[in-house]
């Protein structure tokens, strides 16, 4: 079956089994491996996404229902490491291992997008669901703080 969908902007057509998870659509068939796999059940976060700018799990979404979608992965925030988590995760040194690292910034990225400026309890709400075996949690909070006053910063476009 094929699905055609959109990636990090580009328009894709894959033709795979419509039940392959969408995390081994992107990493076997598409070669983008910044997305990883983890546990496999949704429960660790480090396969998370964005679908429709919203932060998904993909080893559990099968590749049709991305149909007709916009699908984001880390790859996609900035070809240079530019977008401001990423910059805020340099700039903290979060990573010890970096596994899990793509999909704590992926759910970093959707948490400003709904909070710019995010308390430390609701980081640590939003954040729960991603698990990081090293426990950065508190470089990971300080962070995505950096991130927001960067992305304050940043002059709007117009």
């Amino acid at each position: 079956m094929a699905v055609t969908f959109t990636l990090n902007g580009k328009a894709q057509t894959v033709e795979v089994d419509p039940q392959m998870p969408l995390l081994w659509v992107l990493r076997d068939t598409l070669n983008m491996t910044g997305t990883k796999f983890g546990c496999g059940m949704a429960l660790c976060g480090a396969c998370t996404v964005h679908i429709n700018g919203e932060a998904s799990r993909s080893c559990i979404m099968p590749i049709s229902a991305v149909s007709g979608k916009n699908v984001t992965t880390i790859e996609g925030l900035s070809a240079d490491g530019s977008h401001p988590v990423q910059q805020a995760w340099m700039e903290e040194d979060v990573p010890q291992c970096g596994y899990c690292q793509s999909g704590q910034i992926m759910s970093a990225v959707a948490l400003l997008s709904k909070k710019p400026k995010p308390s430390d309890a609701e980081i640590d709400d939003f954040m729960q669901g991603n698990i990081c075996r090293c426990g950065t949690y508190q470089r990971i909070r300080k962070a995505i703080h950096r991130a927001a006053d960067l992305q304050s910063a940043k002059p709007k476009s117009a």
